[in-house]
């Protein structure tokens, strides 16, 4: 009669259901709130008052910052960048996380798996401590820690009968591995919940310091609703992208200043490039250290291997291969996480930033020397017409879907970001651009 009523609540144990947890599964009984419930509501309702009071008070602190930032622009670039930075660093850690917490349920799983259809040795081992006299607790066969001490227990003390000893071991290895990958697992959740409290906080703080850039530039440039308006208009009297580039170039007076500071810009990096070039001296990440330029750092020629991608994903399509639709693509797709934040991968002055055609939210930068650069499906732009960005700059948010046509990411169940270069109106391969790792990646 004990052996089947060990078989039976061996089988309960390994498969995780506890008394508690079968207890809850019965239908619940109307009785009246006890006081130690009523109790327990308050303090739940106090906690709630304290977390929410903790959320203004650091909102408060960070407007007093951005507030004492005033107008030094290179404070705030500074502050931008490295918000931004650290929000896609935080991104990047959740993203690895969250890739072992699935290979450690994974694992865990067919441990379990493995444990399940070796459970007549596990019975026939622990049938054997009951035959030699040692009381089993019902405790032992609910969790797989209280099997593996029961087991070294039994070990040392010469419980178990010889040759039981090794199929006891091998029984033992499993379940200690299972026990220490649990714990591996509950470590890896706590960091994940502590990573995400972490982004959260960040993105507020880039929010808050997005809102005061656009401030200060909509301070400067009084007439920006109706540029804006106009730039919309204007995007619908074309049809390509080249056309729209040269039509907010020539009509649009704050995107036609952007590309004259470009052109002026390029042909003072390439003087400074050929200068540096006769001395010897080599131009690299740190000419990128100035947060207070209102020029490009360098030539955007002279940029390759230094730029970093502006937003966290796996690519999906390369440049030249096919669109899915018997063309062939102009530049890449990055697959990426709902609410990504997007930066900008190089210096230069926004030309267009709005809806068009099937590319949905698009932003473009002239980046001087005849370069542009186009970044499309994004769901929010943060920057505005005739506005110069830093490399590494937060310009715009992803949405929760794709929000670009099928042409550009068909079968793409998650957002996707387009990015394109362009070179005197040819789009070019961007791949000789990205840095190659992360250490070579300018920061703005």
């Amino acid at each position: 009669m004990r052996a089947p009523l060990l078989n039976l609540l061996l089988i309960t144990g390994l498969a995780g259901v506890s008394l508690a947890q079968a207890q809850t599964a019965t239908p619940p009984q109307t009785a009246a709130v006890s006081p130690d419930a009523i109790k327990q509501r308050e303090q739940e309702l106090e906690a709630a008052r304290a977390r929410q009071k903790s959320a203004e008070e650091a909102q408060a602190k960070l407007k007093a910052e951005i507030t004492a930032l005033g107008q030094d622009r290179t404070q705030l670039n500074q502050q931008l960048i490295d918000t931004a930075a650290n929000v896609r660093s935080v991104e990047t850690k959740i993203d690895e996380a969250e890739a072992r917490l699935r290979n450690l349920n994974g694992r865990e799983q067919q441990m379990r798996a493995s444990l399940d259809s070796r459970r007549a040795d596990i019975v026939e081992v622990l049938a054997a401590l009951q035959r030699a006299g040692r009381r089993t607790p019902p405790a032992l066969l609910v969790r797989p820690e209280d099997a593996l001490q029961s087991l070294r227990t039994a070990m040392l003390l010469g419980a178990v009968v010889p040759e039981l000893r090794g199929r006891a071991e091998a029984i033992a290895g499993e379940l200690g591995e299972l026990v220490a990958l649990r714990k591996n697992i509950a470590s890896e959740r706590d960091q994940l919940a502590l990573d995400r409290d972490r982004v959260r906080n960040d993105q507020s703080r880039l929010t808050a310091l997005v809102d005061e850039r656009q401030r200060q530039q909509a301070a400067r440039e009084k007439d920006l609703d109706a540029e804006n308006s106009r730039a919309i208009m204007l995007s619908k009297q074309v049809g390509d992208l080249q056309g729209l580039i040269t039509k907010m170039e020539q009509d649009l007076q704050s995107a036609a200043k952007a590309a004259e500071k470009a052109a002026e810009a390029a042909k003072q990096a390439e003087a400074k490039a050929a200068a540096s070039a006769n001395a010897g001296a080599k131009s690299g990440p740190a000419a990128f250290k100035d947060r207070s330029r209102t020029t490009p750092a360098i030539a955007f020629a002279s940029a390759k291997g230094l730029l970093p991608l502006p937003v966290n994903g796996n690519k999906i399509r390369d440049f030249g291969g096919s669109d899915g639709v018997g063309g062939v693509q102009k530049g890449i797709s990055l697959a990426t996480k709902p609410g990504s934040q997007v930066t900008t991968p190089c210096d230069g002055w926004v030309v267009y930033a709005g809806p068009f055609r099937s590319y949905g939210q698009l932003l473009i930068l002239n980046a001087g020397g005849g370069y542009h650069v186009l970044i499309a499906g994004m769901e929010r732009i943060s920057v505005n017409i005739g506005q110069f960005v830093l490399t590494g700059e937060p310009v715009a948010t992803m949405g929760s879907t794709s929000q670009v046509a099928s042409i550009l990411a068909t079968n793409a169940s998650q957002p996707v970001l387009y990015v394109e270069f362009r070179k005197d109106g040819t789009p070019i391969d961007p791949g000789p651009w990205w840095a190659a790792n992360e250490g070579e990646k300018v920061r703005g």
